[in-house]
């Protein structure tokens, strides 16, 4: 009789590449299904719920693959005044993915991190980035914020214009 204890299987750690992955296609999900961008045209809609934070959504015209808009509250930041919190989102409806490319008006990933940063910290930045995002939706659902509290702006302005 042989008896050898058996090795449990250890697993790999998952690498921080994957994690991004990952994280870019549950974005792509929560966001399809909270937001649902991919019905809306190019132009600016409002969302809001009665919790005081008017969510802002600028859709920018269609590429055949990709989507890409701004998603803000009106909430000022004092130093640059530039809405708070912001992230630009490009998704890929062909690879099912949603990426945040910048947060806080137009700090893009070159000028928060450099052109020349290695590429284990680009990594970290978009974890960082996609995970405050995928944090913030899980929010947004809960505020009661989704596709069908989503208004375009200009109707919002016509009836806040007919109702002095």
């Amino acid at each position: 009789m042989n008896s050898s204890p058996t090795t449990p299987s250890i697993k790999p750690p998952r690498s921080r590449y994957v994690r991004l992955m990952n994280l870019y296609e549950d974005n792509y999900w929560r966001l399809t299904r909270v937001l649902g961008p991919e019905r809306l045209t190019a132009g600016r809609y409002l969302s809001r719920t009665g919790d005081g934070f008017d969510l802002h959504l600028a859709m920018a015209p269609r590429c055949p693959y990709t989507l890409e808009f701004e998603l803000s509250y009106a909430l000022p930041d004092p130093d640059s005044g530039t809405r708070m919190p912001s992230a630009i989102v490009r998704l890929y409806r062909d690879a099912q993915l949603a990426e945040v490319l910048a947060c806080y008006g137009a700090r893009r990933i070159e000028d928060v991190i450099g052109r020349a940063a290695p590429s284990a910290e680009v990594i970290n930045h978009r974890l960082r980035m996609n995970g405050f995002f995928n944090k913030w939706l899980d929010y947004l659902e809960g505020a009661g914020h989704s596709r069908f509290s989503l208004t375009p702006v200009a109707l919002v302005e016509n009836v806040l214009d007919a109702h002095p």
